[in-house]
């Protein structure tokens, strides 16, 4: 073998002993009141009694008793066994088989791994001391100074800070309870880190997610996965929702629901904003707010939705603004902004609001709808009110003036006063001979007789003309979604053209606007914008 070979030889061999020596290092014995060695107990074993130390790399182990195992080195320690690596993390238990050849301690009864930053509590627990990670799995629980979280199976990276649990997991704070199967914790922050489906109740909400992360210390979430926030009367969802329990502030993005279960409303949208202690809520693009009713619901869009609380306790205030469009069967309608009122069901127009129900449009500056229990639902208009009803192309049943208050029964329109320069413009029709009975009083009120003008009857037969009619105060009743009767009750005009006689102009009053093609068709159709 020439000189070269034999060097490489040489330098193989001293690298393999001074691997092993390090790999390998033997447990020293620093101290004990007796040894004693007996091959008829136990082979290769020498026994260790009374105030035992002993010391492998830069870890000391303390115990009543030992057996040192020369040939393994292995030692099984009995008796309030502990070891201190590097004056910060001990390790205390019954009974502790260590490996030195593996750095590896194996302990048994009421263990105890302690850093000073958490503790880790089991009845059995593997701790690698080169690794510095412990592990169990038969129950266990981390404690530090503000939780308590157990699990069947746990791991404790020491020198990361980390620790993950699996299979029944539980967390317990001063404010909060937590629920998982699998999650991770940062001792150092405080922070749990979120891996399968997890509950987490807090002092005023209660957190669902299967992915995501919650600050224990400061109730900060941040949900990524089917993302859930909800208490007695509301609930959030979203793709993603952050929230922060100190200042009850939370954002949601992508396909963003928020259910407010007491006033039967649940608002969609891409992003919200909202505030658990104000309870306020703002949402947008795309939003839609969705009103509940034992009939048809209600769908409303606009650029922003707004929620507020009213004066009255669980009552919300929901303002719609820029490009409101909404539907429901039987009433559709739009304006620039929009306020709903869930204590009485009021829902407030503004700027250059319409609203259509069957074959009517409905005009006005501002106008105001109200549901009550008790007797009919209203709708009023304000400052230049106008109502039109389509016959067919060409034929419109008109009534405007100042002001004007519909009144609704079964969903149907059944009566409209009007407050000032009241005119009407209306297809007059005979009456069939066979029903001369006038239309039942509505609401115990009795019409003024002054000018009062019987339009039709249940069974016309032909038109018989235009009829045009102005009075300052109007009352108008209706039979079958058509106009029945008109009381004209103060300063009344009015005159019925043939209809040979009409002429083009005649069949419109001033301001006439038919805006038909604005109509919401479906619940669908509340997105449309018009060019």
């Amino acid at each position: 073998m020439d000189y070269g070979k034999k060097a490489i030889l040489f330098f193989l061999v001293l690298s393999s002993l001074y691997s092993y020596s390090q790999e390998k290092k033997r447990i020293d014995i620093v101290d004990a009141e007796e040894g004693v060695y007996n091959e008829k107990i136990i082979a290769n074993a020498q026994r260790l009694i009374g105030d035992v130390i002993l010391k492998h790399n830069d870890a000391l182990m303390y115990c009543d008793s030992a057996y040192f195992y020369t040939n393994t080195n292995e030692v099984d320690a009995f008796g309030n066994v502990h070891i201190n690596q590097g004056d910060s993390i001990h390790l205390y238990a019954h009974q502790v088989n260590y490996n030195g050849n593996r750095s590896l301690a194996r302990s048994f009864g009421n263990v105890r791994l302690q850093t000073d930053k958490a503790t880790l509590y089991s009845d059995t627990l593997d701790y690698n001391l080169k690794t510095k990670v412990g592990y169990y799995d038969d129950n266990g629980k981390i404690v530090d100074s503000t939780n308590v979280l157990t699990s069947v199976i746990g791991r404790f990276f020491v020198d990361q800070d980390m620790a993950y649990f699996y299979k029944d997991v539980k967390g317990e704070g001063e404010d909060y309870e937590l629920y998982s199967d699998t999650m991770a914790y940062n001792v150092e922050t405080g922070r749990i880190f979120i891996e399968s489906p997890t509950t987490i109740r807090d002092s005023s909400n209660i957190l669902y997610a299967k992915d995501g992360w919650y600050d224990s210390q400061t109730g900060h979430a941040f949900l990524t996965k089917d993302p859930v926030v909800f208490n007695d009367n509301q609930q959030l969802k979203g793709n993603i929702v952050e929230y922060y329990k100190e200042t009850g502030e939370g954002y949601a993005t992508g396909d963003v629901e928020i259910y407010d279960l007491k006033n039967r409303m649940v608002v969609f949208g891409e992003t919200a904003n909202y505030n658990d202690i104000s309870k306020t809520a703002v949402v947008t693009d795309s939003a839609i707010l969705i009103l509940y009713s034992e009939g048809d619901s209600l769908y409303l869009h606009a650029d922003t939705l707004r929620m507020v609380p009213d004066t009255v306790d669980n009552e919300k205030i929901v303002k719609a603004y820029w490009g409101v469009r909404f539907w429901r069967v039987d009433i559709q309608g739009l304006c620039d902004s929009l306020c709903y009122f869930s204590k009485d069901s009021v829902v407030q127009l503004y700027t250059d609001p319409i609203l259509w129900s069957e074959e009517r449009q409905l005009l006005a500056d501002y106008i105001e709808m109200k549901s009550n229990a008790e007797k009919a639902d209203e709708v009023r208009l304000i400052n230049n009110a106008f109502i039109i009803s389509k016959h067919d192309s060409i034929m419109y049943d008109q009534i405007k003036g100042k002001n004007m208050i519909g009144y609704i029964r079964d969903n149907e329109l059944f009566k409209i006063d009007v407050d000032g320069n009241g005119q009407t413009l209306y297809y007059a029709r005979e009456e069939s001979k066979e029903d001369e009975t006038a239309p039942e009083e509505i609401d115990n009120e009795e019409l003024t007789e002054e000018g009062e003008v019987k339009v039709e009857g249940s069974k016309p037969e032909e038109l018989i003309g235009l009829n045009r009619a102005e009075s300052s105060k109007i009352s108008i009743r209706f039979k079958d979604g058509k106009i029945n009767k008109i009381a004209l009750i103060s300063n009344p005009e009015g005159t019925l053209k043939p209809i040979p006689q009409i002429v083009e102009p005649d069949r419109k009053l001033s301001g006439f606007i038919w805006k038909e093609e604005l109509r919401p068709v479906s619940k669908d159709d509340i997105f449309r914008r018009e060019k």
